[in-house]
């Protein structure tokens, strides 16, 4: 399908203004509130069938073209992106009397986090606008991933991220050879430093609650959710939470699958926070009004004073009749080798959260022993060694000598 066939053009969240796909680029032009893609379900479900996607062999999230709003032919970047595993998690959910457990691990993306999935859409756009110069402010995944998924095309990015970045993230963002700005400040100040930067040099924005493509790329992690569950809707999906922008994406990806008559009910959405970064629970329990919180915690990936995307994150928890729960920096760290031992992903902080918030969840009687539950992992461990060392014990130093073996093997830690 031509993109005018399926795309009707943009909302805005706020005020429900509507705009025509060439009449706006960023945020409403009447509030400066997030815009939203808006589909034209009755041409793409006359066009679309489960059978279309089922025989499809390209397993990326290229596969649901036809759901997304760029062109067919548009140049992508050459790396692979979507199609993660989600595992059963069947030794996990016995131990915490779950009997349908599922891990989506979306630390397998070339970057080693979600946000090349909404990198990769930005990136095509921008492509198709005859753009070169992508920039975005980030705790680290989002630059890192721009960064990954520009370096083998001819264009440029400008990356703004706060100096208390962890290094590996840091370090993504050099070796693939992106300008690095350092901000010895916050997240949220680097992303206004990095508005003013492309108001005056031009360039292609990409920042989350700002760049209303990125959350056309992160729904696509509800397509491969419910395709992999044979077209079934999970009951309660727990995703981490920061900006905003993943959830709500998440959302839009169900409500698309049920208003095409892909899925017949939509899963209720869990918004996983860490305790000083939940603006977004704090407005979703009060009166919906996103405030500034400190934003300080182990986590990066979701610190966030005040969230660029959050009204539209409480739409998508107030829309799926789901809730939200806040989790400390200390059970987020326990909560790391735990999902590791017993399921194999070894998540960071962030994607760490949603299990962090599972556990929560069903001390307070808030998950049924039968429902299907989806835990969304969103960054692999290996973006933030430093943190993960924290939650493990130390490894046993000796010299290479059998009776030293013997001597530690003799303390019964095996």
């Amino acid at each position: 399908m031509d993109v005018f066939e399926k795309v009707k053009g943009y909302r805005c969240i706020s005020c429900h203004r509507e705009y025509g796909l060439k009449e706006i680029q960023y945020t409403c032009g009447h509030c400066s509130g997030n815009l939203q893609v808006v589909y034209n379900y009755q041409n793409i479900k006359k066009r679309l069938s489960p059978r279309d996607f089922t025989e499809s062999i390209d397993n990326s999230i290229w596969r649901y073209i036809e759901l997304l709003p760029i062109k067919e032919n548009s140049k992508r970047p050459p790396v692979h992106i979507g199609w993660t595993p989600l595992y059963k998690a069947d030794s996990l959910g016995k131990k915490l009397g779950l009997k349908n457990l599922y891990i989506k691990d979306d630390g397998r993306n070339p970057s080693a986090s979600s946000k090349d999935r909404a990198g990769a859409v930005v990136v095509v756009h921008a492509i198709e606008q005859g753009l070169n110069v992508i920039t975005c402010a980030s705790t680290g995944n989002a630059a890192s991933s721009l960064a990954c998924l520009t370096a083998p095309m001819d264009l440029r990015t400008v990356l703004f991220v706060p100096a208390t970045a962890p290094r590996a993230k840091i370090a993504q963002l050099l070796v693939f050879g992106a300008v690095v700005i350092t901000i010895e400040g916050t997240y949220d100040q680097a992303y206004d430093l990095c508005l003013k930067g492309s108001d005056e040099y031009g360039w292609y924005n990409r920042n989350t609650g700002y760049n209303p493509y990125t959350r056309e790329g992160k729904k696509t992690v509800s397509y491969e959710i419910c395709e992999q569950l044979g077209w079934k809707s999970p009951d309660k999906v727990f995703v981490p939470v920061g900006d905003g922008n993943l959830i709500s994406g998440v959302w839009k990806g169900f409500v698309d699958l049920y208003e095409i008559g892909f899925i017949q009910r939509k899963p209720r959405l869990i918004a996983c926070q860490a305790e000083k970064s939940d603006a977004i629970k704090r407005a979703f329990e009060s009166d919906g009004v996103i405030r500034p919180v400190s934003g300080r915690t182990i986590a990066d990936s979701i610190s966030v004073s005040l969230p660029r995307d959050g009204d539209a994150a409480v739409m998508a928890i107030r829309g799926s009749k789901g809730f939200a729960l806040s989790v400390s920096d200390s059970k987020i760290l326990e909560a790391i080798p735990e999902l590791a031992a017993e399921t194999g992903v070894f998540a960071e902080p962030a994607g760490a959260t949603s299990y962090t918030a599972l556990k929560k969840a069903i001390a307070r009687n808030l998950v049924e022993e039968d429902e299907r539950v989806v835990l969304l992992v969103t960054g692999s461990g290996l973006k933030d060694i430093e943190s993960a060392m924290k939650s493990t014990r130390k490894p046993f130093r000796i010299q290479p000598d059998i009776e030293e073996l013997k001597g530690i093997l003799a303390e019964g830690i095996l």
